[in-house]
C-alpha cells in the first residue's frame, strides 16, 4: 500500500477545501483533499504538515490536526486529517485549481474515488 496524508481544511465559515489534480496526473480533473505521500520514516502528521506546507503555503502544527477517517482505493491508502487551525492563506502553488465547499455540496464534486468515502465522512462530522 502507498500511505497517503490528506486534510479536510476547515476555514472559519465552515467550508472545506478541495483541490484538483492536474490533467497529466493520474485521475487527472478529479477533486481531492490537500496531502501527498508520506515518505519512508515519517509519520503521517508530518506529512501532512509538509505537504500543507508545499502544496498551499499554509503552516499548522501536529495538535491542530485530528484523525478522521480513511479509504483504501487500489494500492493507495489516504489517512485523513481534520485541520481548523492554520496560518496563511491557501494558495495554489502547484499550478492546481482550488474551491471551497460546504459541507452539504461535497459530494456534488467529481472526486478522486478514494476521496469519496472521506468526503462522506467529512460532511456527516460538520452536517
Amino acid at each position: 500500500m502507498i500511505p497517503v496524508a490528506a486534510c479536510a481544511l476547515i476555514d472559519r465559515d465552515g467550508q472545506v477545501l478541495l483541490g484538483q489534480r492536474p490533467a497529466h496526473k493520474h485521475h487527472g480533473g478529479l477533486w481531492e483533499f490537500p496531502g501527498g505521500k508520506i515518505e519512508a520514516n515519517e509519520e503521517p502528521a508530518t506529512a501532512l504538515i509538509r505537504e500543507l506546507k508545499e502544496e498551499l503555503g499554509i503552516d499548522t502544527e501536529e495538535s491542530c490536526l485530528a484523525p478522521l477517517s480513511f479509504s483504501t482505493h487500489g494500492e493507495v491508502l489516504l489517512l485523513l486529517y481534520v485541520c481548523r487551525k492554520y496560518k496563511g492563506i491557501p494558495a495554489p502553488l502547484e499550478g492546481q485549481n482550488l474551491a471551497w465547499s460546504s459541507p452539504d455540496k461535497l459530494m456534488g464534486f467529481d472526486l478522486c474515488p478514494g476521496d469519496r468515502p472521506l468526503a462522506a465522512a467529512v460532511r456527516d462530522l460538520l452536517a
